[in-house]
């Protein structure tokens, strides 16, 4: 049985992989494995596991694994329909939008979890961007984003242009030879986000379209990025049955960004200011409080930053390995 279902995933790794000779090359070696008997008698989840580190040694593709199919949720409309559970799990996660606040100092903070289809997230997207549109500084936080859809990372990230000219990426399908661009959009419901600082958290977690995310505005030099180097998933991927079971995942696009000629694939997206994940958030909250407190003519405001950046200075003088920033 195992034999016959590594034929399976290798007929389809060379017929959808976005890379054929890398495909030939690693299908041709799964088979050598095969026929040497080396995943007889694994049941499979064990052949998902074995091959999926066969697959990363010969492709070192964190897209290409081979894994157990998940369980579509039971007892509602739709039951047994993936994109109808999809749908249902976007909306009851608030669209992977965990946060959205203002914080003390007028400091705006979003925590993403993922990327919707602005399809079905977008007035989700729209109204976190409404909360936090008159924040003079903003943090957005990816440490837990796993990914999404490339048209969700074009709808947020035009929200840091001004207009539809800026080109953010380019897609090429293997299947159809042809590259799609993305480029900001020309309209938006609700204001752009423009001419203030934006920081973007990131961790080796962040993977995928929240890659894509990070890495399309520090390419364009929109946002300061701040945390670890992240996962290194660029290419776009599609699941396909291998039983009713087990699937493999392949990439069958791969991301081009215009500025940098390439993508983070194998990589991640390298942060500007290299910090522990955890302590992140504290180093782009301080960053965004200077900010605030050089630009602000707002009473209160300033007041806010203040007692802020007061209660972060006690927390640093706990925690010695804090990268220290230069005081006002």
């Amino acid at each position: 049985m195992a034999r016959h279902l590594t034929a399976i995933a290798c007929d389809l790794l060379t017929g959808k992989y976005v890379f054929p000779d890398r495909a030939v090359a690693a299908a041709d070696e799964i088979r050598r494995r095969a026929l040497a008997g080396e995943y007889d008698g694994l049941d499979e989840a064990a052949l998902g596991h074995r091959l999926t580190e066969h697959l990363f040694g010969l492709c070192a593709d964190k897209h290409l694994r081979v894994r157990l199919r998940e369980a579509v949720p039971t007892g509602r409309t739709g039951e047994g329909d993936p994109t109808v559970a999809w749908r249902e799990y976007q909306r009851l996660t608030g669209y992977r939008i965990a946060r959205a606040e203002r914080l003390d100092g007028n400091v705006g903070y979003l925590d993403l979890r993922g990327v919707p289809d602005p399809a079905l997230g977008g007035r989700a997207i729209a109204a976190a961007m409404e909360l936090v549109s008159h924040t003079d500084a903003l943090i957005i936080d990816l440490r837990r984003n796993r990914g999404g859809a490339p048209e969700g990372v074009a709808f947020w990230c035009s929200y840091f242009f001004p207009d539809a000219d800026t080109h953010l990426n380019d897609v090429f399908a293997a299947a159809t030879g042809q590259t799609r661009q993305y480029w900001t959009l020309a309209y938006l419901p609700g204001a752009r986000y423009l001419d203030r600082p934006v920081y973007v958290l990131t961790s080796d977690h962040t993977f995928s379209a929240g890659e894509e995310l990070a890495y399309n505005l520090q390419a364009q030099r929109r946002a300061t990025l701040i945390g670890r180097t992240t996962r290194g998933g660029a290419h776009p991927t599609e699941a396909f049955p291998i039983t009713d079971t087990l699937e493999i995942t392949i990439p069958t696009a791969r991301s081009i960004n215009p500025v940098t000629g390439t993508n983070w694939e194998g990589t991640g997206v390298t942060p500007d200011m290299d910090v522990p994940a955890e302590q992140a958030f504290a180093v782009a909250y301080e960053t965004a409080l200077q900010h605030v407190l050089t630009t602000s003519r707002t009473a209160f405001v300033l007041d806010e930053a203040r007692e802020a950046l007061t209660g972060i200075t006690r927390q640093e003088a706990r925690t010695t390995d804090i990268p220290r920033i230069s005081r006002l």
